[in-house]
């Protein structure tokens, strides 16, 4: 995901401070003996006992039939939206407020996304928006779900569950079953995230993780498809290694693609799910550490939990009222940034995206203020007491102050 790199110059005094990165990976277990190992033995590539046994560890670990290893969340969305049978010049019903790689896999598609509007308590789709625009906006015709205005066939549903916390996937499940639209999740920042106390990603046909860099657990670059479909796994697997049918005389039936984790990333992903309740009991402590400290300052609302749901916080995100706080989130990112603390705003929503102007959306007000308001803080797993002090401190100090600090800057 894309930094924010703000244009003011930081103060020489500014400068002599350390600087406190916003998510960045936490290497601490076993992860260089695991490495080491592949190198010693050669086994560096697609192939290797670290791919088989990270795949099955990620299995195990949500409850699910089958996890087939990725080269990139944003690879794992793509054969998965092929498997379920999104055709070219399809639609898919999409989260407006996400990452543009879950769009942008459509389009690999040769699909079209249509973006639907979160819902503004957990930021996550709005299950009701989603079925008013099917509702409203579609119409079936030889038993296809066909969209009015563009008259394209409807193939799918594909929310995202944003920063941690689930979508409210029973609405959303329902709706998908009673108007026969297959889901897909892109749970790419939802690793460890619980709905209705099941983690996120076991109980669906299809759904995809991501291990960034500044993901909760890390294999550098990576992703995995989750399913319990043995067609769709067993294809997933054939798509993702080139379409090979004849691995000696090199016959391919179809085309296919090179989107397979390497064994030297496997190892490191291995290591990194050995230690994940560990981090996630981390990121909580450090979310409910600054709900705390923020929690009587006029203009400031933390992303919160529904009773439904298991927060793993991976970017811990608050809201900044402009007019109860003194500045906007904007001008908080900069005054922060001088400080030499990284912060981060919420994604672009996809409905304004220059490079899907010509998607359709529907009502996505909520999206836009959510992304004008909101600012994600400093939380990496290593993250030490005293800079998420010096962090608390530094934002207590501009609302003591009503925002007159940030306006200088």
């Amino acid at each position: 995901m894309p930094t924010i790199v703000p244009k003011t110059t930081p103060s020489k005094a500014h400068t002599e401070l350390p600087s406190i990165p916003l998510c960045i990976p936490e290497i601490r277990g076993n992860e260089k003996e695991y490495v080491t190992s592949c190198i010693e033995t050669g086994w560096v590539s697609s192939v290797g006992t670290f791919v088989d046994k990270f795949e099955q560890q990620f299995a195990d670990y949500l409850g699910a039939k089958h996890a087939i290893a990725m080269s990139s969340g944003t690879a794992a969305l793509h054969i998965g939206l092929q498997l379920i049978g999104i055709q070219p010049n399809d639609e898919v019903l999409v989260s407006s407020l996400t990452f543009i790689a879950t769009a942008n896999a459509i389009r690999y598609m040769n699909a079209w996304p249509v973006f639907v509007d979160a819902e503004s308590t957990y930021w996550q789709m709005d299950p009701q928006k989603l079925e008013d625009f099917i509702k409203k906006e579609c119409v079936y015709r030889n038993g296809k779900l066909v969209n009015r205005t563009s008259q394209r066939r409807v193939g799918a549903i594909l929310p995202v569950h944003i920063l941690g916390h689930p979508c409210n996937l029973d609405e959303i499940r329902d709706i998908a079953e009673r108007y026969n639209l297959p889901l897909i999740e892109d749970a790419a920042e939802a690793l460890g995230t619980k709905y209705l106390n099941k983690l996120v990603g076991n109980d669906s046909e299809l759904a995809c993780f991501s291990f960034n860099g500044n993901k909760i657990m890390t294999t550098g670059g990576g992703g995995m498809l989750v399913t319990n479909n043995d067609h769709i796994a067993e294809k997933s697997r054939y798509y993702s290694t080139q379409a090979k049918d004849d691995p000696v005389e090199y016959i391919h039936e179809e085309v296919g693609y090179n989107y397979r984790l390497n064994n030297l990333q496997a190892a490191l992903g291995y290591a990194q799910l050995e230690q994940l309740p560990d981090f996630i009991t981390t990121k909580r402590q450090i979310a409910k550490t600054y709900t705390e400290a923020f929690g009587e300052i006029p203009g400031l609302s933390s992303h919160p939990e529904a009773i439904w749901a298991y927060h793993t916080h991976w970017l811990y995100t608050f809201l900044i009222d402009e007019r109860l706080f003194g500045c906007d989130s904007r001008t908080l990112l900069r005054h922060l940034s001088n400080a030499n603390i990284q912060t981060r705003p919420l994604w672009q929503p996809m409905h304004l995206s220059p490079a899907h102007k010509k998607c359709q959306s529907y009502y996505c007000e909520i999206s836009e203020d959510l992304y004008k308001k909101a600012l994600s803080l400093p939380c990496s797993v290593g993250l030490c007491k005293a800079d998420q002090n010096r962090v608390i401190d530094t934002v207590l100090s501009i609302a003591q102050n009503k925002g007159l600090e940030c306006s200088k800057v």
